[in-house]
């Protein structure tokens, strides 16, 4: 029996799909099972998928099916026995699909300002703006405690950062070209209700004018609890939340093998996505001596949950491992009746346990899961799907380009093989070093015996190798970064050639130089 079951918010493939009165049937999940193929330590299919199953609940609330939200469901299911890690485990494990199921997902944020004083946009006037595309391109908003915070269509969603970042989650799609026509309808709608409102976007890496308490502040529970905790585990951490934007790519894998091969490519590359993609050397009107501030600032937002993640190239790895590790991330907060409960520093164990002291006797829901990784930060991270997280915002072409970056390598088997074969004996040290040095230096970074230029230059290659073999005429989305990588010259440093020459040392004309 197919049964409809309401829900509130749920996520496809990472991608938020949000909206009170969202159908999602019980097919769909048959569906799902049918395509995960991963024996994970010998486990049958059937408790594998119990992990998906397990957050459909009774209670006198109707059955429910549960499937991981953010924001939370507003009814979450009661759960009736304890999740084990194993759950957990397969949890992660569901996502493995067959290549011919591989999609794409881009995600990118972007910094509203009004036209006339370069201000960052107000609450007020967001809302407006999410209003007027709900009304003239058929979007459906997303409301918390009687604010629309976001907008979802089919697979598409907006949705708002701690500052007003205005974020598009796109859908899971096939091709690059996909891809890169998706973004450019989303930029033709805002701009077309934005214009109107005196508005206009800026596709950068770090907020380049205004200081912290010159950005407003979202009306969404979650930020709250995020903003009174982050100073207390680093410094840079409200600067994160208000004044960062970035552009990614979330990937599937076929198999626990597969996802390992892609987690320690990604990994050991991601200083290189971070290099070409760099743009954001300005803060509060001057040069901050950063090719990527916003790279720079998760150096020392919160440790315990943001980093280079050595354990990934450890034998020992796998989707358990990642569990183990994510189990050990203190937490944010839960969900309960429509309100966000303040859990930081607290451990999912104890709430495993039924020990959370905010809420004594409750147990976990998968939703609950899924909740506490989003709250993970690394350089990348794991879902049901990987996220390349490295790089800055930026002006449209590099949109389509960092996919096309990364679905050249990962996506690939030849190229893939390649970067493992290339980055194989890099040691933890010197991933490091590039972490702390990229920001920096960027691709005239010294790496062994040259520059890492040198080594972009192979990667680069290896990516239009990549979308080549795969025969849908991808590798022109690329051209982007070409000169970026073959001159060493990154985004930023052009910006900062222009702020000391043709702007006279003025940052006001990079709301124009990078305006969508």
């Amino acid at each position: 029996m197919a049964l409809a079951s309401r829900v509130s918010s749920y996520r496809v493939h990472g991608f938020e799909v949000m909206g009170s009165g969202v159908d999602v049937r019980r097919s769909s999940l048959r569906g799902m099972e049918k395509s995960v193929s991963l024996a994970v330590n010998g486990w049958s299919l059937e408790r594998r998928m119990r992990a998906l199953r397990l957050g459909v609940g009774g209670s006198g609330r109707g059955n429910r099916v549960v499937v991981a939200a953010s924001p939370p469901t507003e009814d979450a299911a009661v759960m009736t026995e304890p999740l084990t890690k194993e759950d957990l485990v397969g949890y992660l494990a569901s996502g493995c699909k067959p290549k011919e199921k591989w999609r794409i997902g881009t995600e990118h944020e972007k910094f509203g300002f009004e036209v006339g004083t370069l201000r960052p946009i107000k609450y007020e006037q967001i809302a407006e703006l999410l209003n007027g595309l709900a009304e003239r391109f058929d979007w459906d908003k997303i409301i918390e405690n009687d604010y629309v915070i976001g907008l979802k269509q089919g697979k598409q969603s907006i949705s708002l950062e701690p500052g007003g970042q205005f974020e598009l989650s796109g859908a899971p799609l096939e091709t690059l070209h996909q891809t890169c026509a998706e973004v450019n309808s989303h930029l033709y709608q805002v701009k077309a209700v934005a214009e109107d409102m005196g508005i206009g976007f800026l596709g950068i890496g770090f907020q380049p004018k205004w200081a912290l308490k010159d950005i407003p502040i979202m009306p969404k529970g979650r930020y709250e609890i995020m903003r009174n905790y982050m100073p207390k585990v680093g410094s840079l951490g409200l600067d994160m939340m208000f004044r960062t934007c970035t552009v990614q790519v979330n990937l599937d894998f076929s198999s626990e093998a597969d996802m390992i091969r892609k987690f320690r490519a990604g990994l050991a590359l991601q200083p290189i996505a971070t290099a070409i993609f760099a743009n954001s050397p300005f803060t509060e009107g001057k040069p901050n001596g950063y090719l990527s501030m916003r790279s720079h600032i998760w150096t020392d937002t919160d440790n315990n949950r943001a980093g280079m993640l050595p354990f990934v190239f450890d034998d020992s790895f796998g989707f358990e491992r990642y569990v183990d590790y994510a189990l050990d991330v203190p937490m944010y907060f839960v969900y309960r009746n429509k309100k966000y409960i303040d859990c930081t520093g607290m451990s999912f164990r104890d709430f495993m346990a039924g020990k959370l002291a905010p809420v004594p006797g409750e147990l976990p829901t998968l939703n609950d899961w899924e909740n506490h990784l989003t709250t993970i930060f690394p350089e990348v991270r794991l879902k049901r799907y990987l996220e390349m997280r490295g790089a800055d915002g930026g002006p449209w072409r590099r949109l389509c380009a960092l996919p096309a970056f990364w679905v050249g390598l990962l996506y690939d088997e030849v190229s893939l093989q390649n970067i493992l074969d290339l980055t194989a004996d890099w040691t933890n040290e010197e991933r490091e070093m590039l972490r702390r040095k990229v920001p920096v230096t960027g691709l005239k970074t010294p790496f062994r015996d040259g520059l890492l230029r040198h080594v972009a230059e192979d990667v680069l290659q290896f990516a239009k190798d990549g979308l080549e073999r795969r025969g849908y005429k991808e590798a022109g989305f690329l051209k982007e970064v070409t000169s970026v990588v073959s001159t060493g010259v990154t985004p930023a440093e052009n910006l900062l050639e222009l702020y000391h020459g043709k702007w006279g040392q003025n940052v006001d004309p990079v709301f124009e130089e990078l305006l969508y």
